[in-house]
């Protein structure tokens, strides 16, 4: 696949990161204003650096866009008279919505929208997609690229905006979780390493437990609590102190933040 990175910030760098890791590119093109901080990623061989956006897109048959929401819109306008039947366009933009995308290049156009975070340099990305109409046609190689890197889902464009606080904003609420329970380690003892490594790991066993075997939360909770153990103890007492109602608030909270910019 001829792949173009429209963007190489620190998302558009992530999502680079997997694909040249998963060898999901025949030849890849980034693009940055400065290019500098992203020269070296020419040592790939198949991947060329440029600030020029449109010489990736002549180039490149599927145009990943990870630009700032305000350059956008301009930068579609500098390059629709290049795009053909044969282009893909997959926006990773938050709050610019497909109908937006379609005034400006046409409907007749393949357009995708996609949510991954910042895990995809990993290969542990959650990426969710949608599309226009004739997009429709394109979804299952949207999952494939962004399969290589983690797990997708296909959902309704209305739910993007949710999507993005559970997924993208819910890599800095589990990061939070991992640094509390880092601490709580380091308060019983370990020192501050070795805290983070049981956190850690821990945090990835249970993800791990769920995807694994299908199961509720609550089932593997219950194979670890017994009668009057500590286990059940230290849960009630998180939920005393709001545990779960925080962490629903943060989240509602975070949904009715993004709804005002959209609105702004």
């Amino acid at each position: 696949m001829k792949i173009a990175i429209i963007g190489t910030g620190n998302l558009g760098l992530s999502i680079a990161k997997g694909i040249l890791h998963s060898n999901g590119a025949t030849t890849m093109y980034l693009t940055k204003r400065n290019t500098k901080s992203i020269q070296e990623f020419e040592k790939y061989g198949n991947v060329t650096v440029t600030s020029d956006n449109q010489e990736a897109v002549k180039n490149s048959d599927i145009l990943i866009f990870a630009v700032q929401p305000g350059h956008f819109a301009t930068i579609l306008k500098d390059v629709k008279g290049l795009l053909s039947e044969k282009h893909v366009v997959i926006s990773t933009i938050t709050g610019f919505s497909i109908p937006k995308i379609e005034e400006i290049i046409g409907a007749d156009k393949f357009i995708i929208r996609s949510m991954p975070n910042t895990a995809i340099s990993v290969g542990k990305s959650m990426t969710c997609i949608c599309s226009n109409e004739l997009g429709k046609k394109r979804v299952d190689l949207a999952k494939a690229i962004f399969n290589r890197m983690g797990h997708t889902m296909q959902i309704p464009e209305e739910q993007m905006q949710a999507a993005t606080v559970i997924c993208a904003s819910g890599i800095a609420f589990w990061m939070r979780l991992i640094r509390a329970t880092t601490q709580g380690a380091i308060q019983l003892g370990f020192d501050a390493k070795e805290a983070q490594e049981l956190a850690m790991h821990t945090c990835n066993g249970a993800a791990s437990l769920l995807i694994e075997s299908g199961s509720h939360p609550e089932e593997e909770i219950d194979r670890v609590t017994t009668p009057k153990g500590c286990t059940i103890e230290g849960l009630n007492e998180m939920e005393h102190q709001g545990l779960s109602s925080s962490l629903i608030r943060g989240i509602v909270s975070s949904y009715e933040k993004i709804s005002q910019i959209k609105k702004g």
